[in-house]
């Protein structure tokens, strides 16, 4: 949902063409950090009540449902309601060393209805932002990443964090974000708007190289697990996901927002949003982008089943607003499903709305938890030469079956009555 910060620029010396970085030793995580209580409690009739929690790479999480990285997480008041509300974990607003250069504009936010452009009346399928990561001191996030913790001890909660091309800032700040007691990282390796020429955001998770360099730094100090957030402005996704797996990272994240020009105001001729009568290419969330999400999660998750043994995590983002978007995604093999426009256009409570419309879905199916139904229709997508095979064999059957007698002559003495049958309509 973010962008970059603005920290100094900062040399970097260049990569070698043939073969990437040496692998670094990875750090031993701290997993398996909270327990929760026993199975669900049976419902009435005795009927199982759909189980909502889940478990991933060791974090125990009460539902699914997870605040993604954005406004929705960008100080202590709001992760505080989040928590209380009852999302599964908390992911804060994108941190970094040095706040003091991020500077946001306003208006920073336009939306795309329904309908003819600039309908004011039809529902909001469409949002760009063009806001940077935190504008607040780091050490200011970090006290309040702290009482968190204290305050919600059984809690999830995960850092965004990002940085500049540079080693020891990277591990400067893993070094001073772990301090507080989070429970995972996320790194922002996809914002698609800000400062790419300082190679950080979507600048390094669309640049392969780059992306193994940068991860080995990072796994090379975490010891709390570490999500990667992947960009979709990148033609074959899976490459980065690959990536970030094989350099130490536990899970991967998809998708950030999508490179987009909102629009133009056709009275002023100014695109939106407008800002002293310019603007800039930002951030594409919120309903419209659900099925370019679905795809992305999609070819993820057939490469993490088709090349990895390993229980690598999976988070799925973009244009969930009802439990049957989410179901979606851990259909397709998300394990958490993660909400930020949908908490900006409709509030903290909406995941009230997801967990019953979760349970609701759960309970059509007989599932029982997630893990009844997680990835399961993954085995439903295959190649377009293949569906035709498919089809071609189908129609092949089809012709193959016999309805009734072909011919006068296949009429029989013994089996005239069942002959007869074959024919009849009702």
């Amino acid at each position: 949902m973010e962008s970059l910060p603005l920290r100094s620029s900062m040399g970097r010396s260049p990569l070698l063409a043939s073969r990437g970085p040496a692998r670094p030793e990875i750090r031993p995580r701290r997993v398996g950090l909270r327990v929760v209580s026993a199975a669900a409690a049976a419902g009435e009739g005795g009927a199982p009540e759909p189980d909502l929690r889940v478990r991933v790479n060791g974090l125990e999480m009460p539902n699914p449902f997870v605040i993604a990285s954005g406004p929705p997480g960008t100080n202590y008041t709001v992760m505080k309601r989040a928590f209380d509300e009852g999302w599964g974990a908390v992911i804060s607003k994108t941190v970094s060393l040095d706040a003091a250069k991020v500077v946001n504009v306003t208006p920073r936010y336009a939306r795309l209805r329904a309908g003819s452009n600039g309908s004011v009346k039809g529902s909001i399928i469409g949002w760009e932002n063009i806001e940077l990561i935190s504008d607040r001191p780091l050490e200011t996030m970090l006290n309040e990443f702290k009482q968190l913790k204290e305050e919600y001890p059984e809690r999830i909660l995960i850092a965004s964090i990002m940085e500049e091309y540079n080693k020891g800032a990277w591990q400067e700040l893993i070094e001073r974000v772990e301090a507080t007691g989070v429970d995972a990282l996320e790194i922002n390796f996809s914002c698609p708007h800000g400062m790419p020429e300082r190679k950080m955001g979507a600048a390094v998770g669309q640049d392969c190289a780059l992306l193994e360099e940068v991860c080995g730094w990072i796994n090379e100090k975490a010891t709390v697990p570490v999500w990667a957030k992947m960009t979709p402005n990148i033609t074959d996704i899976t490459q980065p996901a690959r990536v970030a797996l094989k350099s130490g990272c536990e899970g991967v994240s998809a998708i950030n927002t999508i490179m987009s020009v909102m629009g133009i105001d056709l009275n002023t001729l100014h695109p939106e949003p407008c800002v002293e009568g310019y603007s800039t290419p930002g951030g594409y969330s919120a309903k419209a982008v659900h099925p370019i999400a679905l795809a992305k999660v999609m070819q993820i998750a057939k490469m993490m089943k088709e090349e990895y043994d390993k229980d690598y995590s999976l988070s799925g983002i973009g244009g969930v607003e009802t439990g049957g978007d989410a179901a979606e995604f851990i259909l397709l093999g998300a394990n958490t499903v993660q909400v930020c426009t949908g908490v900006m256009m409709h509030g903290y409570g909406l995941v009230k709305k997801l967990c019953t419309d979760l349970k609701d879905f759960m309970r059509k199916h007989n599932f029982t938890s997630i893990e009844d139904f997680r990835g399961v229709s993954l085995q439903y997508f295959t190649t377009h030469t293949d569906l035709v095979q498919r089809q071609q064999e189908a129609i092949r059957q089809r012709k193959a079956v016999k309805k009734g007698l072909q011919s006068d002559k296949d009429w029989t003495g013994d089996g005239f009555v069942k002959e007869t049958e074959s024919m009849v309509s009702n």
